[in-house]
């Protein structure tokens, strides 16, 4: 009988050991390893292999060490890597449609982007669907503000600067072009060097990231006045989506909702602070006090939105977006 016991208890440990080795979702990212990014992915992971009773799980490569987006976006065509963390041109990569998100002077507010967000909704899911992927959830990356070693605040002054662009970022690419500068392109990855060498003396990021990648260490300025608004996603291939059981990927989806959207309101509030945290490492704010001004960078954004148009969405398409966005705005004045 305790032959039979010891039997029947090594069987079952060699049973549940093997869990953890039936799924394992291979992820790779750009954010560095402790920021909040990758703080809540530890968090969603833990989460699924917990629910999931080990069976389940991510291997993270945070910080770029699998390359730039479309580096980590070939391996998953590939196979070697299933899931990433992506910003907009990651995102543009699978579904250019949905670049209109991170369209130049567009949104104003978090109100406008979350209610875009949820009027859109099914859209924009199977804009990534078509094109082989499943989202697990948004994640904003938030506004993004343009960093400099020369004072910034009308449109005139960033001619005086060396500006660096994402590489093959067509959106960057249309921006640039109704501001009527030059930018260098570079991969992210070499961005921080090409400040340390001269190269480049301006770059355009949200402040978490401006400090988690070392960039506020090389610009003196900054234009409080966003340029865009960068969304993120974390998504999946739908071929290595589809090998999992049905259980599983309702954990993975319906987790991934709770801690993406956990992942959104902390990056809002990491921003908010982290500007504050510039401003007292000695970042100069700039801000754009002409209604003039203002005009003219909202000029600039319709202009270059209107660039994009046949490039990664329709002109219908972004009628609908802008109409919406007008409405809620109208909205929310009238309710003040």
């Amino acid at each position: 009988m305790q032959r039979v016991s010891s039997v029947s208890l090594l069987l079952a440990l060699a049973f549940v050991t093997a869990w953890p080795q039936q799924y394992t979702i291979k992820f790779a990212t750009v954010a560095p390893q402790g920021t909040t990014w990758m703080n809540v992915m530890k968090e969603y992971d833990d989460a699924i292999r917990k629910e999931s009773g080990g069976r389940m799980g991510f291997k993270i490569y945070p910080g770029g060490v699998q390359g730039d987006e479309k580096d980590v976006l070939r391996k998953i065509r590939l196979g070697q890597l299933h899931s990433t963390g992506i910003t907009g041109v990651g995102i543009g990569e699978i579904a250019p449609k949905l670049r209109i998100l991170d369209a130049p002077f567009l949104f104003k507010t978090y109100d406008e982007i979350d209610q875009v967000h949820k009027i859109f909704e099914k859209e924009f899911s199977q804009a990534f669907e078509e094109r082989g992927y499943v989202c697990l959830g948004w994640a904003e990356v938030g506004f993004v503000y343009v960093f400099s070693n020369h004072p910034i605040t009308k449109r005139e002054d960033l001619k005086d600067v060396k500006m660096w662009m994402w590489e093959g970022d067509p959106v960057a690419e249309a921006t640039f072009e109704a501001l009527g500068i030059h930018p260098i392109p570079l991969s992210i990855t070499d961005v921080l060097t090409s400040l340390q060498t001269r190269l480049i003396d301006g770059v355009y990021t949200v402040p978490i990231a401006a400090i988690g990648l070392q960039w506020w260490t090389r610009v003196k300025y900054m234009l409080d006045f966003p340029l865009a608004h960068a969304s993120g996603a974390v998504v999946i291939s739908r071929t290595i989506f589809d090998t999992l059981p049905p259980d599983l990927r309702e954990i993975l989806v319906r987790n991934g909702r709770t801690y993406l959207q956990k992942l959104t309101a902390l990056s809002r509030s990491d921003n908010a602070k982290s500007i504050e945290t510039l401003e007292e490492r000695g970042i100069i704010i700039l801000i754009p006090h002409s209604p003039e001004v203002v005009k003219d960078y909202e000029a600039v954004g319709a202009r270059a939105r209107k660039l994009i148009v046949g490039r990664l969405y329709s002109e219908d398409f972004l009628n609908r977006v802008e109409h919406v966005v007008t409405e809620i705005r109208s909205n929310n004045k009238s309710s003040r």
